[in-house]
């Protein structure tokens, strides 16, 4: 037999004013029947056999004062495990996983919903709010979001790096998908979409994301922007989608119980860490978990197993697969900067020159970069292979960048291999310029080359010689000698054969005329008598 309580002592009462008899009130509340003979005595002499139902104070009182000790079974049965909750708790266990290890005690015979309610006792969270259950159809619905695992190894980058975990849980069936990712950026995002969709072998008809910039660019209450790349992932695969309010996690809460149990289930005594166990290794491990552990479980809203209601209803209400899975696009709006260039990814792409400085949207998969003006594609390249690295169409840029590029990517030979179609006077003088051990002039043979297309070949030829024979074939010289060329000031020169190869000095004088050389006696005397001078001057 129990013992007895406030509400049992009432139930005895409601009992006898019914005229059920001693032995019968026992049996129905599997009282022994000496307390229940006692407590009729007690209820007569209270006069509670008859008139109003006396209120659950004034029997408390009433036994207080008679020295009837309430039973154990009136304070809280989780008080003596008060020490385990709180450090579940304080792990981030969920009340479902600390009630599954306080239940290897033999002792422990609490029920969840008893460690549910001493859970939110402890933690201070009101249950005052009103809540509303909702299911859903088989397929009907999936919710998503991501959960932060602390830190894995990362093969690729040879160190320890933060770690989330993306998971997707069918909304009627509880069955998951998990995966452990280095970020949370919108191409990561679409992949796990994918992924997931691929390990249940279909595609829910709505997804219920989170307001994270991956998924929801802007979150309101009534007109949610969703990021462009998301969108068309949706329309690819068919799915809608339906962003929770701003501030109310509670509207996907199945996934926010499946966040919390991946980690306090999953995560809880393992480690990540060096190359042996690393992110990958983390991810074929909690795969085969939400399979044979999460999925094997009884879950406590649906008492069913989620594995087994998956494989035997929902798998076949999914909406199947399309013949080729969405490649994943980010986009970017950005504009084109100076150089006819935008960046993408901390990579620079070049699109035509007459668009600078206007808004162009870039459109990114895995293997191509796509940029559009008004809805026009304009340019087209292959994805950068690392940050940093330019990939320029040359017919982006204007001509006159174009030939400077050309210039200075140039060899030696390969300029005056182009010179020469001009004349053997403008390949001399070239020559010449390329030849300057101290500075480039690479950038100004480009330019005097390009006075060719100004004017002409001829009259670039004519200037070259006349700059040659005045001795001195520099920029300024040839540039002068091509104005008089086209003002007809300079005598018309008939042609020549071709000019001696021997190279022409770099001054027109020797340097011995502009330093005359002295025996070197003669000098140290000149320093000595000017040492002199100066020595009698200071005297």
């Amino acid at each position: 037999m129990r013992s007895t309580n406030v509400t049992d002592i009432r139930e005895v009462v409601r009992h006898f004013r019914a005229g059920i008899s001693i032995r019968g009130t026992a049996k129905a509340l599997e009282l022994d029947r000496k307390t229940v003979r006692r407590y009729h005595g007690l209820a007569k002499n209270e006069g509670w056999l008859s008139g109003e139902m006396p209120s659950d104070e004034s029997i408390a009182q009433v036994m207080k004062k008679q020295h009837i000790r309430l039973p154990k079974q009136n304070r809280p049965r989780m008080a003596e495990y008060d020490a385990a909750i709180r450090d579940g708790i304080a792990k981030g266990l969920t009340a479902k996983v600390i009630h599954d290890r306080l239940k290897a005690d033999p002792n422990f015979k609490g029920s969840y919903d008893a460690v549910w309610r001493y859970v939110r006792k402890v933690t201070g969270v009101s249950s005052n709010d009103v809540v509303m259950h909702i299911e859903t159809d088989p397929g009907e619905e999936a919710q998503v979001d991501f959960g932060y695992a602390g830190q894995m190894w990362d093969r690729a980058m040879q160190q320890l790096r933060r770690v989330w975990f993306f998971v997707m849980t069918l909304s009627w069936s509880r069955h998951q998908f998990v995966r452990f990712v280095f970020d949370q950026k919108v191409g990561t995002w679409l992949d796990c979409h994918r992924r997931a969709f691929e390990s249940f072998g279909g595609i829910p008809g709505r997804i219920v994301p989170d307001n994270l910039k991956a998924a929801i660019v802007k979150a309101t209450m009534d007109d949610p922007q969703v990021q462009r790349a998301y969108r068309a992932c949706a329309e690819h695969y068919g799915f809608m989608i339906a962003p929770c309010k701003p501030r109310k996690p509670e509207h996907k809460g199945k996934v926010e119980r499946g966040v919390k149990y991946v980690k306090g289930s999953f995560l809880i005594g393992r480690a990540y860490q060096d190359e042996q166990h690393d992110i990958h290794q983390a991810n074929d491990d909690v795969h085969e978990w939400v399979i044979t552990v999460a999925g094997q479980r009884i879950h406590g809203t649906t008492r069913q197993k989620p594995w087994q209601r998956f494989n035997e209803v929902e798998q076949s209400k999914l909406r199947p697969l399309p013949d080729q899975p969405y490649e994943t696009a980010c986009f970017k709006q950005t504009k084109l900067g100076r150089d006819s260039h935008v960046v993408f990814d901390h990579a620079h792409y070049s699109a035509p020159y007459r668009l600078l400085g206007e808004e162009l949207l870039v459109r990114a998969t895995v293997r191509t970069v796509e940029i559009f003006a008004d809805h026009v594609l304009v340019a087209t390249h292959s994805r950068a292979d690392q940050p940093g690295q330019w990939l320029t169409n040359k017919n982006h840029l204007p001509e006159h960048k174009n030939k400077a590029l050309a210039s200075l990517s140039a060899t030696r030979s390969e300029t005056l291999k182009r010179v020469a179609a001009i004349g053997t006077y403008t390949e001399q003088a070239i020559s010449i310029l390329l030849d300057d051990t101290v500075v480039d002039r690479r950038r100004t043979v480009g330019r005097l080359i390009g006075l060719a297309d100004q004017h002409s070949q001829k009259l670039l030829e004519r200037a070259c010689r006349a700059a040659i024979e005045a001795g001195d074939p520099s920029p300024s010289m040839i540039r002068t000698m091509l104005k008089l060329c086209v003002s007809g000031t300079l005598d018309d020169i008939p042609s020549l054969a071709v000019p001696n190869d021997k190279p022409l000095p770099r001054f027109a004088r020797p340097a011995a005329e502009l330093v005359p050389c002295m025996p070197m006696p003669t000098v140290v005397t000149m320093v000595t008598a000017s040492s002199a001078l100066l020595v009698a001057g200071g005297m």
